[in-house]
């Protein structure tokens, strides 16, 4: 029976454990995958962040790069691994959590191996954002093309020659599309305009106006997730402007060769990737009424509303508009394990005997 469990090894989970290591309480991160990095290695392989590495560091220890560097994906997976080696965090790799349970004394954790992990208190670091949403488009079933989510690209290569659609205006629809249509023939399909964040705000650098904003507590109330802001210092908006890729208004619908434009225009294509983003899924929870109905988990700044003892990290807009991000989880981590100290103190004290009392498990 640990005092504390943490699922997930992201910077979410990892920077809970800084924290947790200046407390007396005994506890153990349990991560999905066989090293201490989240879904960092699951990423594209050109990813890079778009925020550059002196905005983009866990506490005690900086991004080991130029601080202007926009790390990849490779640098912050390894980044990641070395906080953990650092500060000696008690990560347990391999251990995906299947299911969560309530009990009397606080939770039980069913990892897919089989086997059990009790604690008095949970944070759920994984974030919320694990299952891809990819529109249901009319004709779709009837295209006899490739159809991908985001998610499942890696690199370019396999799509050398082809002809291929993006659907999205983010910052993976837009970084992808434009590192395809080096060797593909490239339509970036998208419902507005790619919008680019300006480099800077009232004489500051765009990242260090957001950094003041990031000291707002006020993420539930202004969470730009859905926003289309690409992060560029030109690369980008050259690529667009030349027509590498090209950029057109969504498609209407599928054709059994490629697609149909608004204007009725068809056009054959070999395969259409959708940068569309993520749905909320914590499946690990469903037992638990940490949920609503739309399996969104219920809190308030981190701090479930209706199960005691179960915190989140890394969820997007928890607390500011970095909540999901390097440069701003450790605020929200830090307010999470002061609430769970307080919390265990107080079972400690025999002022909770039974914190799941008259909650269903």
């Amino acid at each position: 029976m640990n005092d504390i469990i943490v699922i997930g090894a992201g910077q979410a989970g990892l920077t809970a454990g800084y924290h947790l290591n200046a407390t007396p309480w005994t506890y153990e991160i349990l991560e999905a995958g066989p090293q201490p990095s989240g879904s960092w290695p699951h990423y594209y392989h050109s990813l890079k962040l778009f925020s550059p590495a002196h905005y983009s560091s866990l506490p005690k220890f900086p991004f080991p790069s130029a601080p202007d560097h926009f790390p990849t994906r490779d640098e912050v997976s390894a980044y990641l691994e070395q906080y953990a080696l650092e500060h000696q965090l008690p990560v347990r790799t391999n251990a995906a959590v299947e299911q969560v349970r309530l009990t009397p004394e606080g939770f039980e954790l069913r990892t897919r191996d089989g086997h059990l992990h009790h604690a008095r208190a949970l944070i759920s670091a994984t974030g919320a954002f694990h299952a891809p949403y990819q529109p249901s488009l009319i004709n779709q079933s009837a295209f006899q093309g490739q159809i991908l989510h985001s998610r499942a690209y890696q690199k370019p290569e396999t799509f050398s020659g082809q002809r291929v659609i993006v659907v999205g205006a983010g910052n993976s629809a837009v970084q992808i599309a434009v590192e395809l249509a080096r060797i593909a023939t490239v339509t970036l399909a998208v419902r507005e305009p790619v919008q680019f964040a300006p480099r800077r705000i009232l004489g500051l650098d765009f990242h260090a106006f957001l950094q003041l904003i990031d000291r707002l507590p006020l993420g539930h109330l202004l969470d730009l997730s859905s926003a289309k802001q690409v992060w560029d210092f030109g690369e980008y908006q050259q690529a667009i402007a030349q027509g590498k890729p090209l950029q057109k208004p969504m498609f209407a619908q599928f054709t059994a060769t490629g697609v149909q434009w608004a204007d009725g225009v068809t056009q054959d294509t070999d395969t259409v990737i959708f940068a569309t983003g993520y749905t909320h899924s914590l499946p690990y929870l469903l037992e638990t009424p940490a949920l609503d109905a739309l399996g969104k988990p219920l809190h308030r700044h981190g701090i479930s509303t209706s199960v005691a003892g179960l915190c989140y990290l890394g969820l997007s807009g928890q607390r500011t508009l970095a909540s999901a991000t390097l440069r701003g989880v450790n605020a929200d981590a830090r307010v999470v394990v002061k609430h769970l100290s307080a919390f265990l103190q107080r079972a400690k004290s025999n002022q909770i005997k039974s914190p799941h009392a008259g909650q269903s498990a």
